[in-house]
């Protein structure tokens, strides 16, 4: 189970922080994607983070202004938005899997419920 969180409404130029808490599964196994769904557009992976090494990937919009830490004695991911722009605006969702490229949506396996994040210019 994944439950995402800390979405919300901000002007751009400012900054959230969403949370992925996972329970039900190790943690540690696992990468945690993070990808969007903004209106009228399809999803679309942002960041993820292989807990296992900790490395992290981005997708080029995000680079520089969002980063995605894990705290694994908390089972829970960030994703820190910096500078946060109207484009930005979307349904957030935090995934778990193994994916092979990252930011392809049907190679995660768990999903949450999504956090609403907009961004007014």
């Amino acid at each position: 189970q994944l439950q995402a969180s800390g979405g919300g409404s901000v002007q751009a130029g400012g900054s959230l922080r969403l949370s992925c808490v996972v329970s039900g599964f190790t943690f540690d196994d696992y990468a945690i994607g993070w990808f969007r769904r903004a209106p009228g557009k399809e999803r679309e992976g942002v960041s993820c983070i292989n807990i296992g090494d900790g490395r992290p990937y981005y997708e080029n919009p995000v680079k520089g202004r969002f980063t995605i830490s894990s705290d694994n004695a908390r089972n829970t991911v960030y994703l820190q938005m910096n500078n946060l722009k109207p484009e930005d605006t979307a349904v957030y969702y935090c995934a778990a899997g193994f994916p092979t490229v990252w930011a392809v949506w049907d190679e995660y396996d768990y999903w949450g419920q999504g956090t609403l994040v907009t961004v007014s210019s």
